[in-house]
């Protein structure tokens, strides 16, 4: 085979999935503000119906995609967030500190992605 004839190597799995993750960022960051907005307020004992819908909207989106990027512990605290914030017994704001400690974690795990 000669030189004209080669096709050009295939970019990696890893290197399809990292340019992914630079396009998707932006958003990704967003939805666990989203969260953390949630969190504040229900510690501030003002959570709304919409702000927990938003929060578990979100965190059902991170829950779907954060595995794909190899961040299976985020996936497990995104669940966690979304059956918090979608479960029909209320939230207290006692139940803030923990659920900011998970947002907390997936924010970290998110940033520090390699």
């Amino acid at each position: 085979m000669d030189e004209t004839s080669e096709k050009p190597a295939q970019p990696s799995l890893a290197a399809a999935l990292d340019r992914l993750w630079a396009r998707f960022l932006a958003e990704t960051r967003e939805r666990v503000a989203v969260i953390d907005a949630a969190v504040q307020a229900l510690a501030a004992g003002s959570l709304s119906a919409e702000q927990r819908e938003s929060a578990a909207s979100a965190a059902h989106k991170l829950a779907g995609v954060l595995g794909t990027f190899s961040l299976a512990r985020g996936t497990e605290l995104a669940r966690e967030l979304e059956l918090q914030f979608s479960a029909s017994t209320g939230l207290a704001p006692d139940d803030a500190e923990r659920l900011a400690s998970h947002t907390a974690e997936l924010r970290s795990l998110i940033e520090n992605r390699r």
